[in-house]
């Protein structure tokens, strides 16, 4: 299944469904293109200009363009959690823990308020039944 229309088109992917690491299928799909026609060109260039060239450029191009989203990306947050997971997985890790312990924070404070001996349950009770 590809995202064609789901896709942000914000960036330049390697497509996850392409042939040969997805470069000719995600400068199509970036360009808005038939990928058979940037593959032709991709064939033609490396006739014309030996094929060691475009090879080396294709590789080069693999190993720069992020690979694409496995789940279109909706928003700005989401773009840039992919972009910082792409670029480097350790600081993704280490953002999405920060984010968990302070989460993790939070619920430890309301559970300590809700459980405390002095919290009177029945007065909040009877106060949002009135409500």
């Amino acid at each position: 299944m590809h995202y064609d229309d789901e896709i942000d088109r914000r960036g330049l992917y390697r497509s996850r469904e392409g042939s040969i690491f997805g470069v000719c299928r995600g400068v199509a799909d970036y360009l808005d293109m038939p990928v058979t026609g940037v593959r032709i060109v991709t064939i033609a260039a490396a006739i014309f200009t030996g094929i060691t060239p475009v090879v080396i450029l294709y590789v080069i191009a693999a190993l720069l363009m992020k690979p694409e989203p496995v789940v279109p990306i909706e928003n700005d947050d989401e773009e840039e959690f992919y972009n910082s997971y792409v670029s480097s997985r350790p600081m993704a890790l280490h953002r999405l823990k920060r984010t968990f312990d302070a989460l993790d924070r939070r619920i430890q404070r309301i559970e300590g308020i809700v459980t405390a001996p002095d919290y009177d349950w029945e007065r909040r009770l009877y106060e949002e039944s009135r409500d």
